[in-house]
């Protein structure tokens, strides 16, 4: 029912457990960057995070204050909904033993509150490979529980490839698609984008059209050839901001010509095991201030990648970021972060002092 290859199944264990850093680490950019200098007059911020699930959260996470303020701060957050929200799981054996995912209106309200977003400045994107794992029914209920919820949703096949929010002076255009599916495929066709030709989507009246694919391959730090040659496919179609899923590892970011790309954020809230080796534990908020000047409208005007770390604290996590973390732990996740993210060079995004201390990035 699944479209995986049957050497991705068999690698699934493996990766999980730990985390890979081979493949391609040629041509990508640091961690933060800025393409306008000056900065525009005015500029709109999206924050996108990463997947949000209840699998390794029994209730609402406890969070760095440092993490909600930066959260509360953006005008738009973008994420990815990796659990159906429904009442009572249908797929019960599945739900727990953690292949399948669900979570409670309530415990999405409570996950949203606790980590400072607000959720009429909220879209979660539907088009993951679990979004059909409490079935048809389940899909409608989430649908519905985000309605109610007052949260954003796309990746929808019913509202076409293209859903346009506005954030505050600017129209933002957001193209959710997956790659991946555990169920039969016209079942996810009818109700989830996977349309990842550019070529078909609208941009009409639109001033930044942003990707949010769910691609690539699970506990990877780098991307497939594959993902980053459909990476090329998009910037060369126009689309100037790519934000993935599905990696549940923190991946690169790129820049191809004038196009931002982060492969990968990571989990936001845990979406495996409640016990899980500590690189899948790193999780990132990528910040992206959007020129709104006449001129330069609908232009990136820089961007930041802030990593954070998920610890088990009971039966829920505790978000933190990564210059809090104290002891042996605090020095493996730095140099986990060195090994993905290149030091930017002096001249862009300013000096070497400032991309790495003023910036918020690690020690290398």
């Amino acid at each position: 029912m699944s479209n995986y290859p049957l050497s991705y199944k068999l690698s699934w264990l493996p990766r999980f457990l730990k985390p890979s850093l081979a493949g391609d680490v040629q041509d990508y950019a640091p961690a933060a960057g800025t393409l306008m200098d000056p900065p525009p007059k005015q500029a709109v911020r999206l924050a996108f995070v990463g997947d949000i699930s209840a699998v390794a959260n029994r209730s609402a996470p406890d969070c760095d204050p440092a993490i909600k303020a930066l959260l509360g701060a953006a005008d738009l957050v973008i994420g990815n909904c990796e659990s159906p929200v429904v009442d009572r799981p249908s797929a019960v054996l599945g739900t727990r033993l953690g292949t399948h995912h669900a979570m409670s209106e309530r415990f999405l309200a409570e996950a949203l509150a606790a980590v400072g977003i607000a959720r009429e400045k909220l879209v979660l994107s539907l088009a993951n490979n679990h979004v059909l794992d409490q079935g048809v029914a389940g899909f409608d209920e989430t649908v519905a529980a985000l309605q109610r919820l007052g949260i954003g949703a796309i990746g929808l096949a019913a509202n076409g490839p293209v859903a346009t929010v506005e954030v505050g002076p600017l129209d933002v255009g957001f193209a959710a698609f997956t790659l991946w599916r555990n169920a039969d495929e016209n079942l996810f066709a009818e109700r989830v984008s996977m349309e990842s030709d550019p070529a078909h989507w609208p941009r009409d009246g639109v001033d930044l059209l942003c990707a949010v694919p769910h691609w690539d391959w699970e506990f990877r730090h780098f991307p497939r050839a594959e993902t980053r040659a459909l990476a090329r496919r998009l910037a060369g179609q126009g689309i100037g901001l790519i934000a993935g899923h599905h990696a549940h590892v923190v991946q690169p970011v790129e820049r191809i010509d004038g196009t931002i790309v982060t492969y990968g954020l990571g989990d936001f809230l845990g979406t495996a095991f409640a016990r899980q080796p500590w690189p899948g534990r790193i999780g990132s908020i990528f910040i992206v201030d959007v020129s709104a000047d006449a001129g330069t409208r609908g232009t990136i005007a820089s961007y930041r990648l802030h990593p954070f770390m998920r610890l088990r604290t009971g039966d829920h996590e505790r978000l933190v970021m990564v210059e809090t973390l104290e002891g042996a732990i605090r020095g493996k996740v730095e140099g986990r972060l060195g090994a993905i993210f290149p030091s930017p060079p002096v001249g862009e995004g300013g000096s070497a002092r400032s991309a790495e201390t003023d910036e918020g990035c690690w020690r290398k």
